[in-house]
């Protein structure tokens, strides 16, 4: 047990804890281990009003309301517009799919459902496979390897460089990208994250203004490319501009990306945490799609995510009124012991296993098939080659609040 968990393990030192807590500034470990403090809010204030008359959720029971709630908008252009400015982050991030409500959430969804539709997936598995295969092939020669450099990130970037058909040679920069405009989320980015996420947006709206210029010009297979499809589809008749085309090109590769890498990250992190649990899956991998469900619950890549109440209403117990900004704590919720027996343990055959990992509702992730396909296939076949898999070395983990992950997992072969 950490220190931080044996003195929240305080009633009087947990609720000291709970009443005094603000996400813009929290402890100094609670990157490294938040699960402590969510215990202590789910216990002593599990509906927080922060100082900035936002909410902050950490239990199941709320979260799932909240999800479900015709009264949650996730339209962020009220909130973004004081953060961002009149900048390229808030063009972006108030016009890509997971920022909006109906009709322009509607229209983007349904078109890229349509490509990442069961049968789509299982066509792409095979190519899964063979990426897979060829980085563990590369990684079994050197012996060393980072499992994030060398291993979970390289997957998600082929897989939706894949998707969109981005020529393989263009795909260097994709990475960087992603991580410069997802860290603007951060709930207080520094002016140098600002910048850095505003250059990455601007950088990436170019090159896509040439790439669906080309698409136009020699269209592929619409129910394989999904840009393709996201230019030529309608719905209730309807096609997107181009810049709800560039913007939600750009959420593709940041929602896949991220969400991807820190899945297969954490999860082979929380297996070399529980040898027990490594040992288990490594002698019955028909606990594969369980394992990931557990990953996704222990260790959620997203631990925030964000609504906006429009209407006055209830939240547990708590009359909320119209207006209110309110953060849903999905790393909290997936731990909360009201939904999860022994919520602490990490159990690749955990059954039944309901979490919020990947959202609920109508804005659930609309990539979570691909991403739980890359997750199996990621993590099934490295636990099958690397049955011996040690760490090597201390790990780096990603100083980020919003999202859940590791820099760095130097690990060997065993």
């Amino acid at each position: 047990m950490s220190e931080t968990a044996a003195r929240l393990d305080d009633p009087a030192e947990a609720a000291a804890f709970a009443a005094a807590f603000e996400l813009s500034a929290p402890p100094a470990d609670f990157v490294d281990d938040p699960y402590p403090y969510y215990r202590a809010l789910r216990e002593h204030d599990p509906v927080r009003r922060l100082a900035d008359g936002s909410l902050f959720l950490t239990r199941y029971e709320d979260v799932s309301t909240v999800y479900r709630s015709p009264h949650a908008s996730s339209d962020k252009k009220r909130e973004f517009r004081p953060k961002f400015g009149d900048s390229p982050l808030y063009a972006h991030h108030t016009t890509s799919l997971v920022f909006n409500d109906p009709p322009l959430h509607t229209r983007v969804r349904k078109l890229i459902l349509g490509a990442l539709s069961q049968r789509a997936v299982a066509r792409m598995e095979a190519g899964v496979e063979a990426l897979v295969d060829g980085l563990l092939d590369a990684m079994q020669d050197k012996g060393r390897f980072d499992l994030i450099d060398d291993f979970a990130a390289q997957i998600p970037v082929e897989v939706i460089g894949n998707l969109l058909a981005v020529p393989r040679a263009d795909r260097g920069p994709l990475r960087g990208w992603s991580l410069a405009i997802l860290a603007a989320l951060e709930p207080l980015p520094s002016a140098g994250m600002l910048e850095a996420g505003n250059a990455a947006v601007r950088e990436f709206s170019a090159y896509l203004d040439g790439l669906i210029a080309d698409r136009r010009a020699r269209p592929l297979d619409p129910e394989e490319d999904v840009l393709t499809r996201l230019i030529q589809g309608e719905v209730d008749g309807e096609r997107l501009t181009h810049a709800e085309l560039v913007q939600n090109c750009i959420f593709l590769l940041n929602a896949g990306h991220e969400t991807t890498t820190n899945l297969i990250g954490n999860g082979l992190d929380s297996l070399l945490a529980h040898p027990g649990e490594f040992r288990r899956l490594a002698g019955d991998p028909s606990l594969l799609n369980t394992a990931v469900e557990e990953m996704l619950r222990f260790e959620s890549p997203l631990q925030f995510n964000n609504r906006c109440m429009t209407a006055d209403c209830e939240i547990g117990g708590r009359a909320v009124a119209a207006g209110t900004l309110v953060t849903l704590c999905l790393g909290a919720a997936n731990r909360d012991p009201s939904q999860f027996a022994d919520p602490e343990r990490f159990d690749v055959g955990r059954k039944p296993n309901r979490h919020l990992a990947f959202g609920h509702g109508d804005h659930a992730c609309a990539g979570m098939s691909v991403a739980r396909m890359e997750g199996r296939v990621a993590i099934g076949r490295l636990v099958a080659r690397f049955p011996g898999l040690q760490r090597d070395g201390e790990p780096q983990r990603d100083r980020r609040l919003r999202f859940r992950g590791y820099s760095h997992l130097p690990a060997r072969a065993g």
